[in-house]
């Protein structure tokens, strides 16, 4: 078994399109749009692992209000960008393009080489390696 794709509520589906594909090197799929739920989704593939991010809108999805809040639910998802100076890079371009590094990059307690960035809505993303 494979986690096949991960859905993400965002506001605004064509900024977080543009991060994904800019900065992690997704592909995007055509957009989806059914008038009736006035519902709009991307699915984004990447080149390595085969695992997808839908992005997904919908106008009356309420919006997260404090982002420095945990909550129950999924926290984070990590994308493995293949060495640690790969993780130190794209670290430093997201800091240098005014996205918020929330975790900075280091070993974790359970082996990992990790930064966490905030995407452009909030959400937490582990960059490893």
């Amino acid at each position: 078994m494979r986690i096949e794709h991960l859905a993400i509520w965002v506001k605004d589906l064509d900024a977080m399109k543009r991060f994904y594909v800019t900065y992690f090197d997704a592909v995007p799929g055509e957009m989806y749009h059914n008038p009736k739920k006035d519902f709009n989704s991307y699915f984004l593939s990447f080149k390595e692992g085969g695992s997808r991010l839908e992005l997904m809108h919908r106008p009356d999805i309420a919006v997260r209000q404090n982002e420095n809040i945990e909550f129950m639910g999924i926290t984070h998802f990590a994308i493995s960008v293949g060495s640690k100076g790969k993780v130190d890079a794209l670290t430093d371009r997201l800091r240098n393009s005014g996205f918020k590094i929330v975790g900075e990059p280091r070993t974790t307690g359970d082996g990992y080489y990790e930064s966490v960035v905030l995407d452009p809505e909030k959400n937490r993303i582990e960059i490893t390696e």
